[in-house]
């Protein structure tokens, strides 16, 4: 894409305002008091992390990596966090009663791993981490994350539909829990299409790149399209927070512990 086109610009608006629109949002599930807190917490972190990853896509588009190298490897990308922290606000949602065990720990390895290759990577002196770019089995950034992300985040999905699942065949017309099932359904299916739209565009690039030598982000159109395929993720779960926010307090409003 070039820097000069009108759609460029019009583009980093839209990704631009979904980053601000993410970040204020899930902010504001910091100080959600009603509903159940811990799911509250896990829910503005999928919203500020989503926000920051959307973020690290700006710099990568408009090159502010290639023009200030010494910002490369900032710690605002979280592709492997963001599964974890969907499974997590919903299964808190539905069960406020579960405790974090020590089992749970394995799931959150891939993320932490991913924060601390970037903040260590980051810190690293410029000579040392130029030399350092995506790879293909990096777990955290390269062809390996990018699998890692795709498959956790549709398996998750799968989790976390099994438990939405389970918990409506549980319950029998009580008023805000049968609504807030219904709420956390929508959350999931919505996702889910939006997820598979954006897995093609990964998908496609990668193999093209890979067994064509054809680098489809060269197509000004495909390349803007791939970009709003993740933005448009970034927008539905800040709508769905602020739905939750405001307008959907009757429903998720009626527990208050933590």
């Amino acid at each position: 894409m070039q820097a000069h086109s009108i759609f460029f610009y019009l583009l980093l608006l839209v990704m631009g305002a979904g980053v601000l629109h993410s970040l204020g949002a899930g902010s504001l599930f910091f100080f959600k008091s009603s509903g159940v807190k811990r799911s509250n917490n896990f829910y503005g972190l999928l919203m500020i992390s989503s926000g920051l990853t959307l973020l690290h896509n700006i710099f990568v588009i408009t090159g502010f990596y290639t023009s200030y190298p010494q910002w490369h490897f900032l710690p605002v990308y979280y592709t492997l966090a963001l599964p974890v922290l969907l499974f997590y606000y919903i299964k808190l949602s539905l069960y406020p009663a579960y405790r974090l065990r020590l089992t749970d720990v394995k799931h959150f390895i891939l993320p932490v791993g991913q924060l601390i290759f970037f903040v260590v990577l980051f810190f690293m002196p410029l000579e040392f981490k130029s030399r350092i770019d995506r790879q293909f089995w990096n777990p955290f950034y390269g062809a390996m994350e990018q699998f890692l992300y795709l498959t956790t985040f549709f398996a998750y999905l799968y989790f976390a539909y099994r438990y939405i699942r389970q918990k409506r065949l549980s319950i029998l017309h009580r008023g805000n829990e049968e609504r807030q099932v219904l709420y956390l359904h929508i959350l999931v299916q919505i996702l889910f299409v939006l997820f598979v739209i954006h897995t093609a565009f990964v998908v496609t690039d990668f193999v093209a790149y890979t067994f064509l030598n054809i680098n489809m982000r060269d197509s000004r159109v495909y390349a803007a399209l791939g970009a709003l395929s993740f933005t448009a993720l970034v927008y539905w779960l800040g709508l769905y927070g602020f739905q939750v926010l405001f307008w959907g307090r009757r429903v998720f409003g009626r527990k208050k512990s933590g």
